[in-house]
């Protein structure tokens, strides 16, 4: 009898401590998401803050882990921007390697429509797709160590023709269309494929030379000369005219201030997050820290201080 007591008391002990344990995980959660849900984005102001971060794509979405910018969502936000009263001035943040030649034309595009006075700051990376839609811009900033230009197209693929082979893999190639299967990697690469695709990069290369010369004010044959694929660092960019100023986000915001005489005010634009994106970043962010922790505690001071 004695023992079924004790028993029931150290189910009861289990069952309690299991409940605190969730709660505590429970709370923990809730306190990264609820200031999320109840912090009111910064739009009143004179300067709306526009970043262009990651990958360029056209659609919302992950790309393996990366961080991206979406172009529908972007020309949302440059249009909502452009038509409030208030604003008198758009900034684009970039830190991007660029990504989808449509929809940094898209970007690009968005931004020559804009009636207001457009500033754009490479703070890191402002390359291939990114330096497009910020060619569009008024002015372009950057770091004197930022990485500028990289004014080219790529569409290189694996093509494991040859490691089926090795495996006697055989590729049955059923198609309604000679180039149906054009740029499939499980074939090699017929000679007047490569030349077709080649044609297509061209093109586009040629899009992005155009539209670069029209934007900065440079001839054709300029931009032409330094649209080898190259990246260039800001204080070289600038001698190249591909860039305006050597400056931060702070030196571009100044400029805004003296040009259109006013005492800035910066308004952030950017894309609200759905109840689930900040559940994932909260658990993610948590438990982040949670896995630091635990490997922090294996670590000596002196590892520690080697670390920092």
């Amino acid at each position: 009898m004695k023992e079924k007591t004790q028993k029931n008391k150290d189910q009861s002990w289990k069952f309690i401590f299991k409940t605190l344990i969730m709660l505590f995980i429970l709370s923990w959660i809730l306190a990264g998401i609820l200031p999320a849900l109840f912090y009111e984005s910064s739009e009143i102001g004179n300067i709306a803050v526009i970043p262009i971060k990651g990958v360029i794509t056209s659609e919302s979405g992950s790309t393996l882990g990366q961080s991206n910018v979406a172009a529908t969502e972007l020309i949302k936000l440059i249009k909502k921007a452009d038509e409030s009263p208030g604003i008198q001035a758009i900034l684009f943040d970039i830190n991007s390697p660029g990504g989808s030649a449509v929809a940094s034309s898209n970007i690009a595009e968005a931004i020559k429509k804009v009636n207001k006075t457009t500033i754009s700051v490479i703070t890191e990376v402002g390359a291939s797709g990114a330096y497009w839609a910020a060619t569009a811009t008024d002015k372009i900033f950057a770091n004197k160590m930022s990485i500028t230009g990289s004014i080219g197209v790529i569409g290189s693929y694996l093509e494991f023709a040859n490691f089926l082979q090795n495996y006697n893999i055989t590729y049955q190639r059923l198609t309604a269309g000679k180039y149906k299967d054009l740029g499939s990697p499980l074939k090699e690469l017929e000679y007047d494929e490569k030349l077709i695709l080649q044609s297509i990069m061209d093109k586009i290369h040629n899009y992005f030379i155009e539209d670069v010369a029209l934007n900065r004010n440079l001839s054709k044959e300029k931009v032409e000369e330094l649209a080898n694929g190259l990246f260039y660092l800001g204080e070289d960019a600038k001698e190249y005219g591909l860039i305006d100023f050597i400056g931060s986000k702070e030196d571009a915001v100044t400029y805004i201030e003296k040009e259109l005489n006013i005492t800035a005010k910066l308004a952030e634009y950017k894309k609200e997050k759905t109840f689930i994106e900040i559940l994932s970043q909260a658990i993610s962010e948590k438990f982040f820290y949670v896995g630091k922790g635990i490997s922090e505690g294996f670590l000596s001071k002196e590892k520690l201080q080697i670390l920092t």
